[in-house]
């Protein structure tokens, strides 16, 4: 487990038995739902595509493999709620549920999978009055799985930790374009160009779920996106706290990341942030004792800042 600041501990009837359990639970969810995600693609099955709105789809394939996860959610934790992409949407005033609730994508990166692009997630987080719980996310095309439990650390398919870490150079930071919200466009390239200006590279694939998560495993050096949903971000994030990240408010509140679901992470943006006056979110290690500027709404993920 990572040496990251650590949420409050789970409520007394979530025993780290419980949570273990919940955890398995939540791997055999994206499982089935990666199991979907593959044999619709494997049989070349109609998609039946629709757009939600610009460059934003579901297909066929999201609503069964949706389908698949509650199944296995309801069967393993029938108690607790859900709110999933496809099906359960949160209330409008945008405030998540109190108490426990599963947050469920089951197809992250619509865009790639009707493509062909392999970097495509499934993602089953659980929030416990808002901050994260429990988090998986598998890649169905490249055979990867993570999961993780707060208190317990995160690992892979393999049972193998997940912890942040520096690489040398400047970083490689992977990032998502506001492409649902024209007016984050402005305060996004605003970032964007000062992050290209101070990161040795960025990379853009797709999948926030799964740019959360391999910030988490140290293949990336943070991430940063704005205009997410709770399912996009609850289990990523979970993952990169159990590596030893850090997700919080910018101003301080820890649940606030979660309903707003802006993101993004990575130790160079420290300096480069605090040309920003509009403060919220920030994501990263431990200890460091950095003050960090950002527009409005955007959550940072931001793990094993050296010095």
């Amino acid at each position: 487990m990572g040496g990251g600041a650590r949420l409050r501990a789970p409520g007394a009837h979530l025993t780290p038995r419980r949570l273990e359990d919940l955890r398995q639970v939540a791997v055999a969810a994206v499982e089935a739902a990666a199991a979907v995600a593959r044999d619709w693609q494997q049989r070349g099955a109609a998609l039946d595509v629709a757009a939600k709105g610009a460059g934003d789809y579901v297909t066929a394939a999201d609503r069964a493999a949706e389908v698949a996860a509650l199944e296995v959610l309801r069967g393993g934790a029938p108690e607790i709620a859900v709110l999933a992409e496809e099906s359960v949407q949160p209330a409008a005033d945008g405030v998540l549920p109190g108490g426990l609730v599963w947050t469920v994508d089951p197809i992250d990166g619509t865009t790639n999978y009707l493509r062909g692009f392999p970097v495509v997630g499934c993602s089953v987080g659980l929030l416990e009055d808002g901050r994260p719980l429990v988090g998986a996310v598998a890649a169905p095309f490249t055979g990867g799985v993570w999961s993780g439990a707060r208190g317990l650390g995160a690992r892979d398919r393999a049972g193998r930790p997940l912890s942040v870490r520096c690489h040398p150079g400047r970083g490689v930071v992977a990032t998502g374009f506001p492409f649902r919200r024209s007016e984050n466009r402005r305060r996004y390239l605003a970032v964007f160009e000062a992050v290209l200006a101070q990161a040795e590279d960025l990379r853009r694939a797709g999948a926030a779920s799964l740019d959360l998560t391999y910030t988490a495993t140290g293949s990336f050096d943070g991430y940063f996106e704005l205009g997410l949903s709770p399912w996009d971000v609850a289990a990523g994030s979970l993952l990169v706290l159990e590596a030893g990240g850090r997700v919080r408010d910018w101003g301080g509140a820890t649940a606030a990341v979660y309903a707003s679901g802006d993101a993004a992470s990575y130790r160079a943006i420290i300096p480069v942030l605090e040309g920003f006056s509009r403060v919220n979110y920030y994501v990263g290690p431990s200890g460091n004792g950095s003050k960090m500027k950002f527009a409005a709404n955007l959550l940072v993920a931001i793990h094993n800042v050296a010095g």
